[in-house]
C-alpha cells in the first residue's frame, strides 16, 4: 500500500479488525471457499463447522447453476498495490486529539478497513481496486467522556463523525459521501468492550456498545445467561451495531427483536449525554426516545452504553428440520405455524434454489453408514413420497427452553408439518442448515469461487 502522505498517529491500539479481518472482504483473514489440488471445493481455517471439510458436489452444482467456469480466475487487487489519497488535514483537530490523549491514527491502512461496510458492491470495489473516498482519521475512545471530548473537538473545528462497530453494514451507513470537504472521523468503538454489569434479579445487563456480540454472548453464557440476539453477523457486529441498525436476529421468536431487548442506553450528541436515571425495565411515560434512535445509524449521536435484557440459558437446545414438496407447501406450514403462536425459538424456510445449494454444500463424509443414510433419505423422499427435486423446501428450525416445553413445540410442529405433506428432515439436518448461515458469507468473495 502506498500514501503520499506522512502518518501522523497516537497511542494506536492493537484492534482485531486489522489483526484478523479481511481488509477487502467478510470475515476472518484465514477462512474462504477454496479449490483444493484435486479439484474440489473446501473451505479454509478452523472457525466453522465445515472448516477444512471437502464440498465434492458444490463445484459441479455452482458452474452447471451459474455457467460460471471456476477455472477462470480473477485475481483480486493486492493490498501493496493499493494507493490512498492524502486525508483532508485539519491541524487544528490533530492538535486537539493530542492534548486531550485521545488514540488515533491517519494511516491509510487503518483509514481504509473503516471506510466500508460489506455489500458486494463494497467488496467488489475493494477487490478490483476501486477505492472510496476514505474518512480522514480514526479515533478510538476509551470512555464515554472520550466520546463526549471527541464530539466537542468535531463541532468546533468542523469536522464530521461516522462511527463505527463491527463494520458489517449493509446499507452505506460507513460510506463518506465523496462530496464532503470537511475532515470526516471515523469514530472506532473497538475498546469499549466490556459488560458493566448483570443484574441477576431483574435479569439485565449493562454493557459497552462496542463488544460484539459474541463475545457478548460467550461472557454471558459463562455467567448461565443468553442475551437471546443473534443476527447472522453475530461473530462481528456489535451491541451498539445492532441498536443503532435496529437489528433482528434469527431467534426473534422467543426473544425479539432488539428493540424489545433494550431497557435503556446511553447517547452521546452534539448536546450531551441523552440517558433515562431510573433504571426499571418499563416507563409508563412517552415519547420514547428510544425510538429515535434505534435504527439511526450514527446519524444523531453516537450509542456508548446499553441495558438490555437477558434469559436464563436454556435447559435444552434442539435443532431440527422439515422438508415440503414445494414452496407454497412450506409457506402455508409457516402461516399455520404463526395463527396458532407455535413459533420455536428460530424457524426459517428456504426455497428450492436455496435447498439444492445446502445439498451441494454437504461435505464429504467418510462413515459408511452416514453415506448410506444420506442415501436412503434421499431415495424416501424423491421416490417413495414422489418429492419433485426441483421444487422441493426446506425448513430449520431452532428449539430452546425446558425439557418439557422443547419436546411439547417439536411434537406439535412434527404433526403440523405432516398436514401439509413435510417430512421431519431430523436434528443433524437442522443444526447444519442453520450453523452454515454463518459460512455462507464467505461465498460472495471467495478464491475461484
Amino acid at each position: 500500500m502506498s500514501a503520499s502522505y506522512q502518518t501522523i498517529e497516537h497511542d494506536v491500539p492493537q484492534s482485531y479488525r486489522d489483526k484478523i479481518l479481511k481488509w477487502n472482504g467478510w470475515g476472518y483473514t484465514d477462512s474462504q471457499f477454496t479449490i483444493n489440488k484435486d479439484g474440489h471445493v473446501t473451505f479454509t481455517g478452523d472457525k466453522y463447522d465445515i472448516s477444512g471439510k471437502v464440498m465434492p458436489h458444490f463445484r459441479p452444482w455452482f458452474e452447471n447453476y451459474l455457467g460460471i467456469d471456476l477455472n477462470y480466475v480473477s485475481p483480486a487487487q493486492k493490498l501493496s498495490d493499493v494507493v490512498i489519497d492524502a486525508p483532508v488535514e485539519n491541524e487544528d483537530l490533530i492538535d486537539f486529539l493530542k492534548e486531550n490523549n485521545i488514540s488515533f491514527s491517519n494511516s491509510a491502512r487503518i483509514r481504509l478497513m473503516r471506510a466500508h461496510g460489506h455489500t458486494v458492491h463494497d467488496m467488489v470495489n475493494l477487490r478490483e481496486g476501486k477505492i472510496p473516498r476514505l474518512p480522514d482519521v480514526v479515533v478510538w475512545p476509551k470512555t464515554e467522556q472520550e466520546i463526549v471530548k471527541i464530539i466537542e473537538g468535531a463541532m468546533s473545528h468542523n469536522c464530521a463523525i461516522i462511527p463505527i462497530g463491527g463494520g458489517t453494514s449493509v446499507t452505506n451507513a460507513l460510506d463518506t459521501p465523496v462530496t464532503e470537504k470537511r475532515a470526516v472521523i471515523s469514530m472506532d468503538m473497538a475498546l469499549l468492550d466490556k459488560i458493566l454489569w448483570i443484574d441477576r434479579e431483574n435479569l439485565t445487563c449493562r454493557a459497552e456498545a462496542g463488544i460484539v456480540g459474541q463475545s457478548l454472548e460467550r461472557q454471558l453464557n459463562k455467567k448461565g445467561f443468553t442475551c437471546g440476539h443473534e443476527p447472522d453477523s453475530i461473530e462481528f457486529s456489535t451491541l451498539g451495531g445492532w441498536v443503532s441498525t435496529r437489528a433482528s436476529g434469527m431467534k426473534k421468536n422467543k426473544y425479539g427483536n432488539i428493540e424489545d431487548l433494550v431497557v435503556h442506553l446511553n447517547f452521546v450528541c452534539p448536546k450531551g449525554i441523552i440517558q433515562k436515571q431510573c433504571q426499571v425495565p418499563r416507563i409508563s411515560s412517552g415519547p420514547d426516545i428510544h425510538q429515535i434512535i434505534l435504527g439511526s445509524e450514527g446519524t444523531f449521536g453516537v450509542v456508548s452504553e446499553v441495558t438490555i435484557k437477558i434469559f436464563p440459558l436454556p435447559e435444552v437446545k434442539r435443532y431440527g428440520s422439515f422438508v415440503f414438496p414445494n414452496f407454497e407447501n412450506g409457506v402455508n406450514f409457516f402461516r399455520e405455524v404463526a395463527s396458532r403462536r407455535i413459533q420455536p425459538a428460530s424457524l426459517r424456510l428456504m426455497d428450492n434454489d436455496q435447498f439444492v445449494m445446502g445439498q451441494a454444500l454437504k461435505v464429504a463424509s467418510d462413515s459408511w453408514w452416514a453415506s448410506l443414510k444420506s442415501s436412503v433419505s434421499k431415495m424416501y423422499i424423491t421416490s417413495w413420497k414422489g418429492f419433485k427435486v426441483d421444487e422441493i423446501c426446506a425448513a430449520t428450525c431452532v428449539y430452546e427452553g425446558s425439557r418439557e416445553e422443547v419436546d411439547q413445540q417439536e411434537d406439535r410442529l412434527n404433526k403440523l408439518a405432516a398436514d401439509f405433506h413435510g417430512i421431519v428432515g431430523g436434528e443433524e439436518n437442522g443444526q447444519y442448515g442453520y450453523r452454515l448461515t454463518f459460512a455462507i458469507a464467505y461465498l460472495r468473495v471467495s478464491r475461484n469461487l
